[in-house]
């Protein structure tokens, strides 16, 4: 029976989220049950095709990820693959009406992360889009439920957050970029000269993202409001250790939020969402 695969294929996203992703599957768990395999199966789905340019050093990365984009599109076609991952992700493709040139851009930025590319600012731009606006827009199809007007709406808040957590990932793993796998994405910038002035343009930068997407927050149906605003709530007390770090030190190590702080975020944030305090 197919309905005995689809559960192992939900199971397979939900143990890739939890095993890759401590804080995003904590706040997943605050969704409404309905929204949990959906959202694990986007997850799934996003960081397979991230491991496939980031870890797969020995093998043919390029053609890894043609592969895996060719059996996506024909997991959402046929409405099955005999690949977990892409089984799950075909059937919360098809449920949400998640449109292809979504699952197009994201998979673009994927192959620009195949090249030494020198970024300007238009393609900067063209990676945040691809690699984590349009996958909060996939979420916000998960979220909205079919409601047209709803998505519409909140889609330029989704987009502004995806890039804040983005360029939070970006300054977090700036060391690991750029000395391990020779990426510096921020454009017109020498990380050989990077400085606290040059830290300080960034963080102004995603400090007006993040004002955007918590307008968005506010808004998002209840059953989705609170795990989304666990993600904020992470992210942006990580963007205040990153801004309370100097430059020098970003570029020698990978700052962290520690798990018990994470989890009297959790307390915290639970109390404001609880009294509507957002």
């Amino acid at each position: 029976m197919k309905d005995l695969f689809d559960m192992i294929s939900k199971k397979s996203s939900k143990l890739t989220t939890v095993t890759y992703s401590t804080s995003f599957s904590m706040g997943i768990r605050f969704f409404s049950k309905r929204f949990h395999d959906p959202i694990y199966a986007i997850y799934g789905f996003v960081r397979f095709a991230d491991e496939i340019v980031d870890s797969f050093h020995n093998f043919d990365k390029a053609k890894l990820l043609e592969r895996f984009k060719t059996d996506t599109y024909l997991a959402i076609e046929e409405k099955i693959s005999l690949n977990p991952i892409l089984n799950n992700f075909q059937w919360a493709v098809n449920k949400y009406k998640i449109e292809r040139e979504l699952i197009e851009k994201f998979l673009h930025s994927m192959e620009m992360d195949l090249h030494d590319i020198e970024y300007d600012q238009p393609a900067f731009e063209e990676y945040i889009l691809g690699s984590a606006e349009v996958v909060g827009l996939m979420c916000l199809r998960v979220f909205c439920e079919g409601n047209e007007a709803r998505y519409y709406e909140l889609k330029p808040s989704a987009m502004r957050l995806g890039s804040a957590f983005q360029k939070i990932n970006f300054l977090r793993d700036l060391k690991a970029d750029y000395q391990g796998l020779g990426r510096s994405y921020f454009p017109n910038i020498d990380l050989k000269k990077f400085d606290d002035e040059t830290k300080q343009k960034i963080e102004d930068d995603i400090a007006i993202d993040f004002a955007d997407g918590l307008e968005g927050i506010r808004k998002l149906p209840r059953g989705a409001r609170f795990g989304v605003y666990m993600a904020y709530v992470y992210f942006y007390n990580l963007f205040l250790k990153i801004k309370r770090t100097r430059s020098s030190q970003i570029m020698r190590e990978r700052i962290r939020i520690p798990n018990r702080t994470k989890y009297k975020l959790l307390v915290t944030s639970y109390i404001r969402h609880q009294l509507n305090l957002l």
